[in-house]
């Protein structure tokens, strides 16, 4: 696991957050979702499980970009592969991408 982190890079994960079929899966929601994950419970998504094997979780500040909801898993492919264009790697949290 240790090989995965990037000493000194503030970025240790690129999610992304969807509004949904029926326009109401925000950010807000998003993020409520990964927290309840990282207390273990069951939500039926994953992403950035890492996060919560750091010793400074609680610590952890959250960024956004706004974008078009039609664009947001392109926007987050991009910002993955800008990061892996620099870095030779993901984000320490991103599993794939």
């Amino acid at each position: 696991m240790a090989a995965l982190w990037l000493p000194g890079e503030r970025i240790v994960y690129i999610g992304k957050a969807n509004l949904g079929a029926n326009g109401k899966r925000h950010l807000r929601k998003r993020l409520d979702e990964f927290r309840k994950f990282g207390a273990g419970v069951p939500i039926g998504h994953s992403g950035g499980r890492r996060i919560w094997q750091l010793a400074d979780q609680d610590e952890l500040l959250v960024g956004w970009r706004v974008t078009d909801d039609a664009d947001a898993a392109n926007t987050k492919t991009r910002m993955l592969a800008d990061f892996r264009a620099h870095y030779g790697r993901r984000p320490f949290a991103n599993m794939r991408g």
